[in-house]
């Protein structure tokens, strides 16, 4: 099925978001990349790079030349929404979600029916069905993964784990092979829709809780 991705929200512009929203404008997907550092948001509008890697920051100067990536804290309107925060061990070892919450409560103000919200940060089994309670809860007037009696969803919801190298993050964003999971098999395919505009690898699609385990 066909699922047209014009517009894209990233939310948390670091190692993973930032090369991701890069490569999506790159093909000329509006993206909007949000992150609640300022100077992070300062320097992605200003077309430069906080880290260094390899064809990144000529992916990031054309994107925001030709006015296809523009960064702020907050987020908007979108097609799609990918979650690229980071999820560090507390002094217990157990992950800390906090920053997958402050991005759903972000969000949730502005999605509407037809959204796919793509969580890609490293999480624990049960987070994406956790993302997608919390989204509900914040937005009763829409329908989200899992619903009853089978009834369309108004946004669907999924997992695609990010796995490249430092030094081949662009290429590999391109050319790696992809797992995503989505909520329903439907979350999947319209999570797929989004990763088509640049991939060149293959996609594979399951449910969310195996996708967390890659």
């Amino acid at each position: 099925m066909d699922y047209p991705i014009k517009t894209v929200c990233v939310v948390g512009l670091g190692y993973i978001g930032l090369p991701t929203a890069a490569t999506l404008a790159s093909r000329g997907i509006e993206v909007l990349g949000v992150d609640i550092n300022p100077r992070v948001v300062e320097a992605v509008n200003a077309g430069q790079t906080y880290f260094s890697e390899p064809d990144l920051d000529m992916l990031l100067r054309a994107a925001t030349t030709l006015r296809k990536l523009r960064a702020t804290a907050q987020p908007e309107p979108a097609d799609a929404f990918v979650i690229a925060v980071p999820t560090p061990f507390r002094e217990d070892r157990s992950p800390n979600l906090d920053f997958i919450d402050l991005a759903a409560d972000a969000i949730a103000p502005v999605l509407v029916s037809g959204n796919v919200v793509i969580l890609e940060s490293t999480s624990p089994v049960g987070t994406t069905e956790r993302l997608a309670d919390r989204l509900a809860r914040l937005r009763p007037d829409l329908r989200f993964p899992p619903t009853r009696h089978a009834e369309p969803l108004d946004v669907h919801v999924a997992h695609c784990p990010e796995r490249v190298l430092p030094g081949r993050m662009v290429r590999e964003l391109i050319e790696n092979d992809r797992i995503i999971g989505g909520l329903t098999e439907a979350c999947a395919e319209h999570a797929e829709a989004v990763y088509r505009v640049f991939l060149q690898g293959k996609v594979f699609r399951t449910d969310a809780a195996t996708a967390e385990l890659v």
